[in-house]
């Protein structure tokens, strides 16, 4: 039987190859596809917004019944309607909006001890295995090799850095017991600009339509070891966030990750 699916930011970037691929599986039925009131595609056909076939589910301000699980990558401003609708109906909630505030992220852990939710700042199964090897390589360098974190991502991104470059970050700092997120730096300029012992260089770009480019870069005196991992279309942190979605289904209450996804430990 298909996952009964709902899917907020139903007409953004993401939301369109959201629901796309979810048709493209087979694993999901489309019960409903949710965008700001005054969107202007409020009240037009969600399949034919994100490219595919009609599929008699209109993108809609109102949130709809049904719904076994959702899907929001949308914007931070949704999060507490989305925690609250889903709380109440008992749905599953995969979550992947980045630039969300600490409180914010605290209303996810607490909606979590009433339904289960995987937050991440990237699905992309790669970029999550990139995740749990940065810091086991910081702390095997040791204190002697420099670290800069570069990500670089579309003109239309809003936050900065990129969650998944704190994300890089955080995996660092807690291998290396470095202050986080004391020990960023975030950019660097001026005639007085050497590095400090123990920081982090924290560096982003925007242009044209890059999908999303992260490198770890660790240097010493005499040579250097770059860690990259590439997107080269927004399909690949989708069809991560579907994976995700199939695992999350019928799980207990809590607050999960692409980790406890892909077993990483």
């Amino acid at each position: 039987m298909k996952a009964k699916l709902a899917v907020v930011g139903a007409a953004g970037r993401m939301g369109r190859r959201i629901i796309a691929l979810a048709v493209e599986s087979g694993r999901f039925e489309l019960v409903g596809a949710v965008e700001n009131q005054g969107h202007p595609d409020i009240g037009k056909d969600a399949g034919l917004v994100a490219g595919v076939e009609r599929l008699n589910v209109a993108i809609a301000g109102s949130w709809p019944a049904g719904a076994k699980l959702v899907i929001d990558f949308s914007l931070p401003e949704a999060v507490e309607r989305t925690l609250r609708e889903c709380t109440a109906a008992g749905t599953a909630l995969v979550m992947g909006t980045t630039g969300l505030t600490g409180a914010q992220q605290e209303a996810i852990k607490a909606a979590a001890h009433h339904i289960p939710i995987l937050y991440g700042t990237n699905m992309s199964v790669g970029m999550n295995v990139l995740f749990a090897v940065v810091g086991k390589v910081a702390a095997m360098l040791g204190e002697d090799y420099d670290i800069e974190i570069v990500e670089e991502h579309h003109r239309f991104k809003k936050d900065a850095p990129s969650g998944s470059a704190l994300s890089l970050a955080q995996s660092i700092c807690r291998a290396t017991n470095r202050p986080y997120p004391d020990c960023l730096l975030h950019g660097r300029s001026g005639k007085e600009a050497l590095r400090k012992k123990g920081e982090i260089g924290m560096h982003a770009v925007r242009a044209g339509d890059i999908a999303g480019i992260h490198s770890v870069i660790y240097g010493t005196l005499g040579e250097t070891i770059t860690l990259n991992h590439t997107a080269h279309s927004r399909d690949t942190l989708v069809r991560g966030a579907l994976r995700a979605a199939d695992w999350l289904l019928d799980k207990p209450p809590a607050l999960y990750s692409m980790a406890d996804v892909l077993g990483i430990s």
